[in-house]
């Protein structure tokens, strides 16, 4: 028997991913430790220069204190130079998200006691539902690492849900690297659908979907999610731009009208948040001013900035035309603007009833995903009523 742990750098996916490697492991009778394992598996991530470099620094730092490690993700599939130079008890594991777990397990191997299903080790049950990407944005590594858009069939997502409800956990996140393309065509579903039937299983008290593209927000989409009553109001759909400009050189497939016309309906009701990218190499001043101003109009609140970062393989491989001291600027400047409609959000809830998943002790997150600080005495992984009574830098004061 090995003893392992798992850490992941990067998205939500990449956390389900590391969690397949870990259920994996467990189901073969190995033992997860937070300190002193034998085995770590790192799951990287590869968006920026940054990511990468944190994702060596991890590895190098697991390879100091376990006899192996294994490097996986997006990380290790695209730029396995990136980990050369590495000590030799570190295997870089360059394969699909679906053939990874099975490949770690062999590699430290089985030892015949199968256990039972592993508990996830968060308080929300991320749920994978597709991987991939058939899109070729300009500056998106993604279907590079990924490859091509792909859906679990329906009947295993839903016995998925079900075994984490009956698990426990109070909140699902549907999640993918291309969301809206989820389809099962042999049984008829698409994602309307789907969401329908995971709010309709038994027990399941919240549901919420990861992030999607705002191609994929379309009329049958959105009458689901209101009709559902247990989807969290809160979407996050990337903008990446808010300049027609960049979107064109991004090669992101649709307009500033678009955008704002298909958020449109959600604006009163949900709580939008979005990824936006400062810097692009077409990005000037003026298409900067635009993307402030976008984002605005849409009515987001939470925006996660992230600076340009010129991928290996893409079609801006080569182009970095914004300095890194403008990037940084514009970046302190989204930020501030996005922290200031959170908090103006915020002030709405004071004095109104919400329904908090506390996920962390003292914190936890509201029906729109809004931050609460609720008492320490709140029990983690339970769904509580709460009433806003006032607002800090950090969220949202419970009474």
């Amino acid at each position: 028997m090995a003893s392992f742990s798992v850490r992941f750098l990067g998205c939500k996916v990449s956390h389900v991913d590391a969690h397949d490697v870990r259920e994996r492991l467990l189901a073969d009778g190995h033992t997860e430790l937070d300190d002193g394992a034998d085995v770590a598996v790192v799951n990287t991530c590869c968006v920026t220069n940054e990511a990468v470099s944190k994702s060596r620094k991890e590895a190098a730092r697991a390879a100091r204190t376990h006899r192996r490690v294994y490097v996986t993700g997006c990380g290790a599939n695209l730029a396995a130079e990136a980990f050369a130079g590495l000590p030799d008890n570190v295997t870089v594991v360059a394969r699909r998200s679906e053939e990874t777990p099975a490949f770690v397990a062999g590699d430290v191997g089985a030892i015949g006691c199968v256990q039972a299903d592993a508990r996830l080790d968060r308080v929300r049950a991320f749920v994978k539902v597709q991987d991939g990407c058939s899109f070729s944005c300009a500056f998106c590594v993604i279907p590079l690492v990924r490859g091509a858009s792909r859906s679990r069939t329906a009947g295993a997502v839903l016995a998925e849900i079900r075994r984490r409800v009956e698990q426990g956990h109070r909140e699902v996140v549907l999640t993918g690297i291309n969301l809206g393309c989820y389809r099962d065509r042999t049984a008829g579903y698409d994602l309307p659908r789907l969401v329908r039937e995971a709010g309709a299983m038994p027990g399941l008290e919240r549901l919420r979907l990861s992030s999607i593209e705002i191609n994929h927000v379309n009329d049958a989409l959105v009458v689901a999610l209101r009709e559902t009553p247990i989807v969290s109001r809160h979407l996050h759909v990337p903008l990446q731009s808010g300049d027609d400009g960049v979107l064109r050189a991004m090669g992101r497939r649709y307009t500033v009208a678009a955008y704002l016309r298909r958020l449109a309906p959600l604006q009163d009701e949900f709580n939008l948040t979005s990824d936006v990218i400062v810097g692009f190499p077409t990005e000037d001043e003026r298409a900067f001013a635009n993307t402030l101003r976008t984002a605005r109009d849409a009515g987001l609140t939470k925006i996660h900035v992230f600076p340009y970062s010129p991928r290996p393989g893409t079609a801006t491989a080569a182009d970095d035309a914004v300095p890194p001291q403008v990037k940084k600027e514009r970046g302190a400047r989204l930020r501030a603007a996005s922290h200031d409609a959170c908090v103006a959000r915020w002030r709405t809830k004071i004095g109104r009833d919400d329904l908090v998943l506390v996920d962390r002790p003292g914190r936890g997150y509201g029906d729109d995903y809004s931050p609460w600080l609720v008492g320490a005495n709140a029990p983690v992984g339970e769904l509580v009523g709460v009433r806003g009574a006032a607002v800090s830098e950090e969220g949202i004061l419970a009474a």
